[in-house]
């Protein structure tokens, strides 16, 4: 599934495979930021759906409508601690003439055995305990005395029943302070559809109507790794010529931020040896891998070696975008026939984040299933003039306010994680335009929601 690699032919070569030394060589390919797109998009799916224990579930979208197979709530019960009883026995009920009603029984959350409740008569309730046979609503403790003969129900309800009598000191409405069976989701209903997103209170509702398990798109696994001998894991001292691996950090962030289970590898040094193995030993545990560094044209360019042509691992293309920053980029399937999408991003921390916005992240949205596979774009005046390179889409920091307002962040170098850090936009400046004149409309990638 990887893209088509442009190769170059001499139309002047002999039939004995030499070729005219004068003759013009075409120049490699340049492909455009939505070409690539389309073609990493081609070569990824929505992953299988598979059966997750709720809690596992978490962030995953359904691939199922769930249907309720019984009432929510499953029996009427009380929604306030007091008394049930029957609304013809508080008729007319004042606190100087209150209705005097003898206690039959004590019910708390959950009881199974119910005492009646006949004329004259009342059952102590607490909240979310079943209606007790006989009884039409439940008079809150507050509109009694709590059966303490004193017309004050406080402390009235931590005391267990003994024969005593309670006094009503208002009338209670049929039905008043009871949640009735099936009041909330009735038996049959369609309580979440296939593709919802689940969170805390999807999987609340799916406890609640007995769902222990649930089909799911489930949450592709990305393994992220940085590439380069001079990279040092954070907290460790920096040695001259070396710098603290951020991308890893940066990337592995972003995975999650866009939905994935994220896996970060340490820096692996510039040996395409070592980085086909650490590939390799990463496959059991990846749907998406991704690397930073690497890919360019240098000597010590170790993924396009380790990688380029069939290099053990798998085989990427390598490739040169018409964009600013990310120019070179990597997209390929390693791991065997079935194969693991990987890719290749640059390593400058802003063309790494940058690529990764563009293309990654739609990737782990494609995965996932989600409706909202790109970011969303808005319209916006940019109140500078910008400049960019003539035949490159170029890819400004910006600070976007929700009253419409845009401003550069930083400036154009794709080492400047001070201004990247600040940014919560990327303004677009289109191929074909090399002066952007101020006050004109460009273009916004929103990175937040």
């Amino acid at each position: 599934m990887t893209g088509p690699t442009e190769r170059t032919t001499d139309p002047a070569a002999c039939c004995d495979g030499t070729a005219d030394q004068a003759s013009p060589v075409a120049a490699p390919r340049m492909w455009t930021v939505d070409e690539h797109l389309a073609d990493v998009l081609a070569g990824v799916t929505v992953l299988p759906a598979i059966e997750l224990q709720l809690l596992d579930a978490r962030g995953c979208r359904l691939d199922e409508d769930v249907v309720a197979t019984g009432d929510l709530p499953p029996f009427d019960n009380s929604s306030m601690d007091g008394y049930a009883v029957r609304t013809a026995d508080t008729v007319g009920a004042t606190g100087e003439y209150p209705s005097v009603l003898t206690v039959v029984g004590d019910i708390a959350a959950g009881a199974g055995e119910l005492p009646k409740v006949g004329p004259g008569q009342a059952a102590r309730i607490m909240t979310g305990a079943p209606m007790p046979p006989g009884a039409e609503a439940v008079a809150p403790v507050e509109w009694t005395d709590g059966g303490t003969g004193t017309g004050r129900a406080a402390e009235a309800m931590t005391a267990p029943v003994a024969d005593e009598e309670v006094r009503v000191l208002r009338p209670v409405k049929a039905g008043a302070h009871i949640r009735r069976r099936g009041s909330d989701i009735a038996t049959g209903d369609r309580i979440l559809d296939a593709g919802t997103l689940l969170g805390p209170t999807q999987l609340g509702l799916l406890a609640a109507v007995g769902r222990g398990s649930v089909r799911v798109r489930p949450r592709p696994r990305v393994v992220v790794l940085s590439t380069g001998s001079e990279l040092v894991q954070p907290g460790e001292p920096v040695g001259p010529g070396q710098i603290s691996d951020s991308n890893s950090f940066t990337l592995t962030a972003a995975a999650l931020d866009a939905g994935a289970i994220a896996y970060r590898v340490g820096g692996v040094p510039d040996d395409a040896a070592v980085l086909r193995a650490v590939l390799e030993d990463q496959l059991g545990r990846a749907d998406l891998i991704v690397t930073s560094g690497g890919v360019s044209v240098g000597a010590y360019d170790v993924v396009k070696e380790a990688l380029q042509g069939g290099g053990g691992a798998g085989t990427v293309d390598f490739r040169k975008l018409r964009m600013q920053p990310g120019k070179p980029q990597g997209f390929g399937m390693i791991g065997g026939p079935a194969g693991i999408p990987l890719l290749a991003l640059p390593g400058n921390p802003v063309s790494a984040y940058i690529s990764f916005e563009l293309f990654v992240r739609p990737v782990i949205r494609t995965m996932l299933g989600a409706p909202d596979v790109h970011r969303p774009v808005v319209r916006a005046v940019c109140p500078v003039e910008l400049r960019s390179p003539a035949g490159r889409r170029q890819f400004l920091r910006g600070r976007y306010t929700p009253d419409g307002r845009l401003e550069p962040v930083g400036g154009e170098g794709s080492h400047l994680v001070g201004a990247l850090a600040r940014a919560n936009c990327l303004i677009t400046v289109p191929e074909e335009v090399t002066v952007l004149p101020a006050g004109s409309e460009v273009d916004v990638v929103l990175l937040t929601a």
